[in-house]
């Protein structure tokens, strides 16, 4: 069974992120995410809709 949810070490290799960079990412609030007994976890959809709204929005911006 896949799951939707993803813990800080696969959204950061989903991302291409370092996990350092992950987690600041995480804890400024840039990414979608919330936290289950002091760990972090993402849902997969909300990463990718959050993909999609960041790239709309740096097109808009004439950022590519």
């Amino acid at each position: 069974m896949s799951s939707d949810i993803m813990t800080m070490e696969e959204v950061a290799d989903y991302l291409k992120l370092k996990l350092k960079t992950a987690y600041a990412v995480a804890a400024r609030g840039d990414i979608p995410g919330f936290k289950v007994g002091g760990q972090w976890r993402f849902r997969k959809s909300e990463i990718d809709a959050w993909i999609k709204q960041s790239s709309r929005q740096n097109v808009s911006k004439g950022k590519r």
